[in-house]
């Protein structure tokens, strides 16, 4: 079993109503041979300085994150989309340790088919910007003003992505246009939705 992080300890104690089952992924996740890490102030697992796994805790759940799940066979049918635009990342939700016993060989075969895609430099292929849905609303403002659409062109393809998304998401016009004037400013700055 690889080394633990004294961070991971701290992250796992605060997460009480899931730490049994954090603990238990940990040791499953650990064994598979991977860097524990922290990352994004959740525990991260790497191989080779590559992001494999992480595990979170929810709510209603604590959960196994594949960063490439959708590179996966998924031959247990146990992944599941984060959320709605999600491409890459797959999750298995657990809700008792009971359930992670269980699927511990199935998660094993997981975590190294996830090890065998970095190593052979898999990649996932993203849906490109053109495929997005671009909001009428959207498209009349570039129309209106073409150095808008210069600036939302020249954003780099994740910073428009989330652009797309927020802006589709309304589903009212007069929400999606709202949104569009709120954020102009920043496109023409050059920058993204979080920045």
């Amino acid at each position: 079993m690889n080394k633990t992080n004294p961070s991971v300890d701290g992250y796992i104690r605060k997460n009480k109503p899931w730490s049994q089952e954090l603990e238990a992924l940990r040791r499953i996740v650990l064994e598979c041979g991977l860097t524990e890490e922290v990352k994004w102030r959740v525990p991260c697992y790497t191989f080779d300085g590559h992001n494999v796994v992480f595990l979170g805790s929810f709510k209603d759940a604590c959960t196994l994150s594949f960063v490439k799940g959708a590179l996966l066979k998924d031959s247990k049918g146990i992944l599941e989309l984060p959320g709605p635009n999600t491409q890459s990342a797959r999750v298995i939700r657990f809700t008792e340790a009971g359930q992670i016993t269980k699927l511990k060989p199935a998660l094993k075969a997981y975590i190294r088919e996830a090890i065998e895609a970095e190593k052979a430099g898999l990649k996932v292929a993203f849906k490109k910007i053109d495929e997005h849905e671009t909001p009428e609303e959207l498209q009349a403002k570039f129309e209106e003003d073409p150095a808008f659409e210069k600036a939302f062109r020249g954003l780099t393809p994740g910073r428009q992505r989330a652009y797309l998304i927020h802006f589709a998401g309304a589903k009212q016009s007069k929400t999606r246009t709202a949104r569009i004037e709120k954020h102009a400013q920043r496109i023409l700055d050059g920058k993204g939705l979080n920045d």
